[in-house]
């Protein structure tokens, strides 16, 4: 076995080495910290927010106060502080105000932050519509506090809808964080970009992915593994602000594993896309689109082994769709 020295030696060296390795210069070689924002800080700024939009289903953990009023006010201020702080620190990845001074960027950073809290009501009004989208949706939602406590999907839309007021607002870096929390959390990964209409429902959630040009209209219904994406992302950078991803119309309904890709694609108003269904150009309005079932056989010593298919009421249509 090594002997105390020994280690401290090899020790020393590796680190020598490493910190050798850190003055290549390269983009991963960074070392200041605190020139980017503390996606710790953004996680407890996004919990205060969940805190402020549905002030009586989370438990308070920062502040208690038998004054809702008061509890409220200090909630805001709190974020007030530490969202501005965040802010300006990354204000300095935006090309307008790299340059600009740090009391310039506290300034702008306010400004942006009460903005943004300015409109906690409309993102409430939308939330709401999802809320009931979710229990209207769902026959195993028994209550509406079961879907704010317990749907990732609901978690997933309602940390997309602060996000995408900041990115509405040119925030860098921010909102990205906050999507990428909830998709860490929920399985779900919306970017903060795409626009999304009121009363938006998606079941079960886990592998939805949503990208960033997505226009997604009111009513609409999306199920677990559903991709809403780029038809081709060769293009790189230089595809940067073009509209890469579809545009889905109301009253559309994707089932699971469904994927839709493509900036020219439109899905009309009111079709339904079956599962594992593979699309890259556009949908006419009412359009139904399923994948044949392929044949299932099953065979044992006594025949088939298995029953003929039962349909359940309400469910005689030639496609098939999959639904938990």
């Amino acid at each position: 076995m090594a002997s105390e020295r020994v280690i401290n030696d090899q020790i020393r060296s590796i680190t020598e080495n490493i910190l050798s390795d850190y003055e290549n210069a390269r983009d991963i070689d960074k070392m200041d910290v605190f020139s980017q924002p503390d996606s710790e800080a953004v996680t407890d700024i996004v919990q205060k927010l969940l805190n402020i939009l549905y002030p009586g289903y989370y438990r308070e953990r920062y502040y208690r106060s038998y004054n809702d009023n008061s509890r409220i006010s200090i909630l805001i201020e709190d974020v007030v502080y530490n969202l501005s702080k965040q802010i300006a620190i990354a204000l300095r990845f935006r090309k307008d105000m790299e340059k600009k001074s740090e009391k310039t960027l506290r300034e702008v950073a306010e400004t942006t932050c009460l903005e943004f809290l300015g409109k906690i009501p409309n993102i409430r009004e939308y939330l709401n519509t999802d809320m009931e989208a979710f229990y209207m949706g769902d026959p195993a939602a028994y209550n509406k506090e079961e879907i704010v406590l317990c749907y990732p999907g609901f978690l997933a839309i309602t940390i997309n809808r602060l996000a995408h007021e900041l990115f509405l607002l040119k925030v860098p870096l921010i909102p990205r964080m906050m999507t990428e929390y909830a998709h860490s959390k929920t399985g779900i990964d919306i970017h903060p970009g795409a626009t999304i209409g009121k009363y938006f429902f998606m079941d079960h959630g886990t592998g939805i992915v949503v990208g960033e040009t997505s226009v997604i209209g009111e009513h609409v219904k999306v199920y677990q593994g559903v991709t809403i994406g780029a038809l081709s992302t060769k293009g790189g950078q230089k595809l940067r602000g073009a509209k890469r991803h579809p545009t889905i119309e109301d009253e559309v309904t994707i089932y699971a594993g469904a994927s839709i890709l493509g900036g020219d694609t439109v899905i009309g108003k009111g079709s339904v896309i079956g599962s594992n269904v593979f699309i890259t150009s556009s949908v006419k309005p009412g359009t139904r689109m399923s994948v044949k079932t392929q044949e299932l056989i099953i065979s044992n010593s006594s025949g088939t082994g298995i029953e003929g298919p039962r349909e359940e009421a309400g469910d005689s249509d030639e496609n098939w769709y999959y639904i938990i």
